[in-house]
């Protein structure tokens, strides 16, 4: 089983000759990585040689680099909007990719609030199994003894609609699940779940949770490790386990599943799975009964050696709570993936969250960087694109991708930093979402759509001679769900006919209405995001905020109040000047979006 690998010879040998050859190809894919993006360009703009938008460029047929970038511009979305709308309604010429666009994948959303539709091939699915396929293999030099137990991890599915032209636009990691490649992958020892596909595939948000809920405490003392795709998806499922343990352990105790599970594949499933077991059912009770829940998931699941969980970027405000709940439990972030591409993975992954970085993968996609300044310092009018190979360490840059299924020097939106490399490939810590200003789980609200937002509710408020003289907002992950702050300050013109709780409380909807649909079905439909609250605080507030600022050595001239506030002493300023709080009193309005 030898191979001529750093990581394998930093941390000891592959586990298995199948996780040798995966770490081998990693350090191939590695060791080249300027040649392989060579590589990699070539064969997009081969494959893709006659499709309308590169013939529209007179790219004439060219591979190299140079031609490339000089032809071809850089873009974003909405600059792309009108050739996935004909495709979305129908149109099958080779607009895009010369292969045939087999589905869009959802991503967040655009500036008028739909979730954004990714084209994507067949053959991208083999790619992303691809990175699937190297993450155990890295984990296994890290934590020995996976292949002894199994792991338990909340995984679901999520609505997805057809656009007119017939084609399924859906989440990802919705359309990974119901392929073939996640349901009938190979039986593979270091990577068995707790949860059966039935659970994961149920549509139905709490029938799947309560069957996974249900499994992983059968098993519980074969679970060696805990995930969920994000962060706050974990902080779901203990949430889940605190409200629903009674009807769990009447479960185990009876051998029969709870009759809101109506989903008859789950029922089926469950036949041969939950037996009788009334000492297990005895100690959920007594555990689950305990008022403090702190270190709850290793006091239920024992063995449990890390929790597997995205605890990067806007998630990182999940991990004191992860930490309460967890005992300090590692916390391993294994790779960095969106609609758009998959990227690559973290080689340390039982490092520190705040010392995360992600090794980009050369074959994914043909990567290049816009150099990207600090806020304060001005941008480049005239940036120049980098190569991977030619990122310099320790500075930050946007990703932009250029992709098989047809997106070309196309802006991600991500903003990196450069902390490494392994071998030739750069690794990088994901700094943020470019103009992200709240996020609780997958939503991203930026600043227009907040102040959109804060109009339109404001409206309310004018029968009452009053409006809103400035605001701020903050994401409250301390509640689960987490939930929008936003704070208020109000100008009164009339005392006498001031806004009442019952008002305050529609402008809370108001808001919800008026955020994105990618907002709204975390609300509606996933029990992701809690209701929004206003908090109302007293006049003269944000001068004070102002006069902080000021003390602290903010420039009087250039001060702007900030639009979301993260730092503790700033919180605890504007949360001791609250003089009410007001919550969304009703769901806003989701529905799975028509696609025009």
């Amino acid at each position: 089983m030898a191979v001529d690998n750093a990581l394998s010879s930093l941390l000891g040998p592959p586990a298995c000759e199948k996780d040798a050859k995966a770490l081998q190809f990693l350090e191939e894919m590695t060791k080249n990585a300027d040649s392989v993006q060579d590589n990699v360009l070539a064969k997009i703009l081969t494959q893709n040689s006659e499709v309308e938008y590169l013939k529209r460029f007179n790219l004439d047929g060219a591979i190299d680099r140079e031609t490339f970038k000089s032809k071809i511009p850089m873009i974003r979305y909405e600059d792309l909007q009108p050739e996935i709308q004909r495709i979305a309604n129908g149109d099958r010429s080779s607009i895009l990719s010369a292969h045939p666009i087999s589905e869009f994948l959802t991503s967040s959303g655009t500036s008028a609030g739909e979730r954004k539709l990714m084209p994507t091939i067949k053959q991208e699915l083999d790619r992303r199994q691809l990175l699937y396929s190297l993450l155990m293999p890295v984990m296994n030099l890290y934590v020995p003894g996976l292949d002894k137990g199994k792991g338990l991890y909340f995984l679901f599915v999520k609505s997805e609609t057809r656009t007119p032209g017939g084609l399924l636009a859906r989440p990802v990691l919705t359309s990974y699940y119901k392929s073939d490649h996640f349901k009938t992958r190979p039986y593979d020892p270091y990577n068995v779940y707790t949860s059966p596909n039935e659970a994961i595939l149920c549509a139905d948000s709490f029938q799947s949770m309560y069957t996974q809920m249900l499994c992983g405490l059968l098993e519980r003392e074969q679970v060696l490790r805990v995930g969920a795709v994000f962060a706050s998806g974990l902080l779901r499922a203990i949430r889940f386990l605190q409200l629903h343990w009674c009807e769990l352990s009447d479960d185990i105790e009876s051998g029969m599943l709870n009759k809101k599970i109506t989903d008859p594949t789950v029922q089926d499933c469950m036949v041969n799975i939950l037996k009788p077991n009334p000492k297990l059912a005895e100690f959920v009770r007594m555990e689950c009964g305990k008022e403090n829940w702190e270190g709850i998931i290793t006091r239920i699941w024992p063995n449990t050696k890390y929790l597997d969980v995205i605890v990067t970027g806007a998630m990182a405000q999940y991990i004191p709570t992860l930490d309460y709940y967890s005992g300090g439990l590692p916390k391993a972030c294994t790779m960095y993936a969106s609609s758009e591409c998959y990227f690559g993975l973290n080689l340390n992954p039982m490092c520190k969250p705040s010392e995360v970085c992600y090794t980009i993968m050369p074959n994914m996609a043909y990567f290049e960087f816009l150099p990207h300044e600090p806020a304060g310092i001005s941008q480049d009018p005239t940036p120049k694109l980098v190569d991977l190979a030619d990122v310099e360490l320790g500075k930050e840059y946007e990703l932009v991708i250029t992709t098989y299924a047809g997106l070309y020097r196309y802006r991600v939106g991500d903003i990196l930093r450069v902390t490494g490399f392994h071998n030739s490939a750069p690794q990088f810590h994901f700094v943020r979402r470019k103009n992200v200003l709240l996020s609780i789980d997958s939503d991203k609200t930026d600043e227009a759509e907040l102040q959109k937002a804060v109009e339109n509710a404001s409206q309310l408020l004018r029968e009452f001679n009053t409006s809103v003289v400035e605001y701020t907002s903050h994401a409250d992950t301390k509640t689960i769900p987490g939930h929008y702050v936003i704070y208020w300050e109000l100008l009164v013109k009339n005392s006498a006919n001031s806004p009442g709780d019952e008002v305050l409380n529609q402008c809370c909807l108001a808001m919800e209405e008026s955020l994105n649909s990618v907002y709204r079905q975390g609300r509606v439909a996933d029990n992701s995001i809690g209701p929004l609250e206003i908090r109302v605080v007293k006049n003269g507030t944000f001068e004070e905020l102002m006069d902080y600022a000021i003390s602290r050595g903010a420039s009087i001239n250039q001060y702007k109040v900030p639009r979301c506030v993260n730092f503790t002493p700033i919180m605890e300023l504007l949360d001791s000047r609250v003089v009410s709080k007001h919550f969304s009193p009703a769901l806003p309005r989701w529905a799975p979006e028509r696609r025009r």
